[in-house]
């Protein structure tokens, strides 16, 4: 793996101060410095100690990351929304779980992903998941294609700056077109629920409505934490689960599965230094449900 910037700044930097303001982590510029990898300034080999000069270009290369042992290559189909040197966005079909686990089998998104590069013959055919769906949630999900986009990218996933959100259809009809919900989120012993519980972790939803029906809402949702399956959680605690929620309450007549889709996905690309947006339209099952 190998890129490279353009430092456009007036005075002399550091290698390690520059690469930390594009969001590289201190772990990751330690094992380049310990023998991962190397960086070049002007072309040229150099030590990590070396400060760049403005207009200079400062290249890392990396050793390549082979393919995890423990995740078989699948080749089902991927739909892909963008893809460079670095990332991978991709729309995840509901029913597709996001990586492998005891009742997953082999064909996840994470092993569709590894066969895909593998067929591509990438470099790196380690492919990281930055972002995860529940099984029978749809939408967009960002895939770092070598460590070091899962460093430059940590930092907006820790201080929650990606934007990530989501749309669903609840029951019934919400009191406010907009809301923010603070209910702190546990783990129900022995079970895969969630619940409101005061001794729970802190947790965070925003929501607006976008439509209304006789008996459901259509809302677009941001997540300001990321608790396990914390939309389907709290709008439950409102008494408006989501449609096709089995876990949670919601009615099931209809639809086998919650009506739940990641929309919409923004970042700051530390490669390019551009604002990447992406965002999709919403699943058929959507408007069976919206009329």
């Amino acid at each position: 793996m190998e890129n490279t910037w353009i430092y456009r700044g007036q005075e002399p930097i550091k290698i390690k101060k520059y690469l930390q303001t594009l969001g590289m982590g201190h772990r990751m510029f330690n094992d380049i410095k310990n023998g991962a990898g190397e960086f070049q300034v002007d072309h040229r080999t150099v030590r990590p100690t070396t400060k760049i000069l403005p207009n200079q270009p400062l290249t890392i290369k990396v050793v390549p990351e082979f393919p995890n042992p423990d995740v078989q290559p699948s080749h089902g189909t991927l739909e892909i929304v963008y893809e460079d040197a670095n990332w991978l966005v991709v729309n995840k079909p509901a029913g597709l779980a996001s990586i492998p686990g005891p009742t997953t089998g082999d064909d996840t998104l994470l092993n569709r992903v590894t066969g895909y590069l593998m067929d591509q013959d990438s470099t790196d055919q380690r492919p990281h998941l930055i972002t995860r769906l529940d099984r029978f949630t749809s939408g967009l999900l960002l895939i770092a294609k070598h460590q070091v986009a899962v460093s430059m990218i940590s930092q907006q996933v820790q201080q929650h700056r990606m934007v990530k959100e989501y749309q669903a259809i609840v029951e019934g009809g919400l009191e406010n077109d907009h809301g923010i919900i603070e209910e702190p989120i546990a783990r129900v012993a022995g079970q895969a629920r969630r619940e409101v519980s005061a001794d729970g972790q802190f947790a965070r939803t925003e929501y607006w409505v976008e439509e209304r029906g006789d008996d459901w809402t259509l809302v677009r949702v941001r997540l300001h934490t990321g608790r396990t399956h914390q939309i389907r959680v709290h709008f439950s605690y409102l008494g408006h689960p989501l449609l096709g929620d089995h876990l949670y309450g919601g009615q099931t007549a209809q639809f086998d599965h919650q009506l739940l889709c990641a929309s919409h996905i923004a970042f700051d690309d530390p490669f390019t230094l551009q604002h990447r947006d992406f965002t999709i339209e919403l699943p058929a099952t959507f408007a069976q449900a919206m009329v």
